[in-house]
């Protein structure tokens, strides 16, 4: 399933989504946390970014994961090293990415409830930020990371 698209690898068509949606729900979630008077703004994006990015960075990990079984699962060397590098970024990533869209669902809920609790607010503010900043943390190193295994540098 996350082999090919029309014949290509899916992998770096697929990454696409995760590296323009995954930064957007960090900056937008941290905003929405932040600046109260954005919120009625910002509430639906930050809703469906909470959705959407988690699931393309599960397809990227997926399709990643099924790109190096078909086609590089036997290279050694300089090459091997860095896709196992790349590879690393991947769980982690996924993982924060999921964490962070969890805590902005539950932060717009709460915050949209009548009377909310100020030291649930407090906690879910910062662990928005938190898991914003580990979401483009992973996601550069990832990035970054895989565009070295493809260009080397």
């Amino acid at each position: 399933m996350f082999e090919e698209i029309l014949g290509l690898p899916a992998h770096p068509l697929i990454i696409h989504a995760t590296v323009v949606l995954t930064p957007l729900l960090a900056v937008l979630a941290t905003v929405y946390a932040l600046a109260p008077r954005t919120r009625a703004a910002l509430r639906w994006a930050v809703l469906g970014l909470a959705v959407t990015a988690p699931l393309a960075t599960l397809a990227a990990r997926q399709s990643g994961i099924a790109l190096k079984e078909g086609r590089f699962s036997s290279v050694e060397g300089t090459l091997g090293g860095r896709i196992a590098e790349h590879e690393a970024f991947g769980t982690p990533l996924t993982l924060a990415v999921a964490g962070l869209g969890l805590v902005s669902l539950a932060l717009v809920q709460v915050l949209r409830a009548e009377r909310h609790s100020r030291p649930v607010t407090l906690v879910l503010t910062v662990l928005t930020v938190l898991l914003a900043a580990a979401v483009v943390y992973y996601a550069v190193r990832a990035g970054h990371s895989g565009a070295a295994a493809v260009w080397g540098s």
